[in-house]
């Protein structure tokens, strides 16, 4: 019996790739290990995937520390999705903390057990901000602790398959904002932004958001490990996003059709918006106040993530969604978050 372990599996991604790796049949089991149970965690739909499962096992523990932790099953597939990444909510020093220990202590583990497949999820956040399109051989420049420590944690698995490059298997991915059901992160507030009538336009209707929907992420993930063995081949570092990566206004009027309503969005000049969100968490963080205009968020709003997923599309990655069947998709699996 086989069985695929997912570090930092409790969390967005790593239940839909469960769910995609148990749905291909090629592995019987999978552990989602994570210092929080997804029951925890404040998204409950999340917490419904993964309890409706038995094949589904969490397990308790910390990359940060020495993994001691060791299946029965023999392990097919280690998949290393812990890290620390909401900007902003973070010091500096914690990115480095928990993305390059988490990648030291799971490629350790990995090699203590034997596993020689693996999938690591960095970020497009290596590229660092920029107009102009990046794909695959575009040098990293990182701005932010983010982006820097996702960049090293690549080295560290890279050198992980270094060490044995006839057995290994290793695949890295890049994405752009990943969306879909209980992801509560930029594209969820964008949706109850519109929906509750806060949504405005700073300048940025044209600025490019590569984005993707997490069942499509999954799928690629799983469909280019799978193109990589079947060539011989035992590393692939790739983009993931729609093609091409939609505009502000395109998520704005793709989200208003689905959501079946119709909105006129207000435009207010970038210094106003700013000048506001400055202003805001002068009074909100004072008072342990939770509010969605953070400055840091307003900035990321007006900069472009123009990022081409080059390797799906010159391979011929069969797409199974558009900005609106996703959308369509999400809704109707969590319609909840559609009101």
């Amino acid at each position: 019996m086989s069985c695929a372990v997912i570090f930092g599996g409790s969390g967005f991604i790593g239940v839909f790739f469960a769910k995609q790796l148990l749905t291909s049949g090629r592995v019987e089991k999978v552990y989602l290990y994570d210092h929080e149970q997804v029951a925890n965690k404040p998204y409950p739909y999340r917490a419904k995937l993964v309890h409706q499962d038995a094949r589904i096992v969490e397990v308790k523990g910390d990359v940060r520390q020495t993994i001691s932790w060791q299946p029965e099953e023999t392990v097919a597939l280690t998949a290393n999705f812990a890290a620390i990444h909401r900007e902003p909510g973070h010091e500096d020093f914690e990115y480095y903390e928990t993305n390059l220990l988490g990648a030291e202590n799971v490629c350790a583990w990995a090699e203590r057990i034997s596993c020689n497949d693996m999938v690591f999820t960095s970020s497009i956040s290596p590229y660092g901000p920029s107009e102009q399109q990046k794909n695959e051989q575009s040098l990293p420049v990182p701005l932010t602790a983010y982006g820097g420590s996702k960049l090293v944690a690549e080295k560290i698995h890279q050198a992980w398959l270094a060490a044995d490059k006839a057995q290994r298997h290793l695949v890295i991915v890049r994405p752009g904002v990943v969306f879909g059901p209980g992801e509560g992160g930029n594209v969820s507030r964008l949706v109850k932004a519109l929906i509750k009538r806060y949504f405005f336009y700073m300048g940025n209707r044209d600025t490019r958001k590569a984005g993707t929907y997490v069942k499509e992420l999954c799928s690629a993930i799983d469909w280019v490990l799978q193109r990589q063995k079947a060539q011989g081949k035992n590393f692939t570092l790739f983009n993931m996003s729609m093609n091409p990566g939609p505009s502000i206004q395109e998520y704005v009027n793709t989200v208003c059709k689905v959501a079946g309503v119709q909105r006129t969005v207000p435009a207010i000049p970038y210094p106003v918006m700013l000048a506001g969100a400055y202003t805001i968490e002068l009074i909100a963080r004072p008072l342990g106040i939770k509010h969605p205009f953070s400055p840091v968020r307003i900035r990321k709003l007006v900069r472009s993530n123009n990022i081409h997923p080059g390797y799906l599309v010159d391979n011929g990655y069969p797409y199974r969604f558009t900005l609106e069947t996703a959308f369509t998709d999400w809704k109707a699996d969590c319609p909840a978050e559609w009101r």
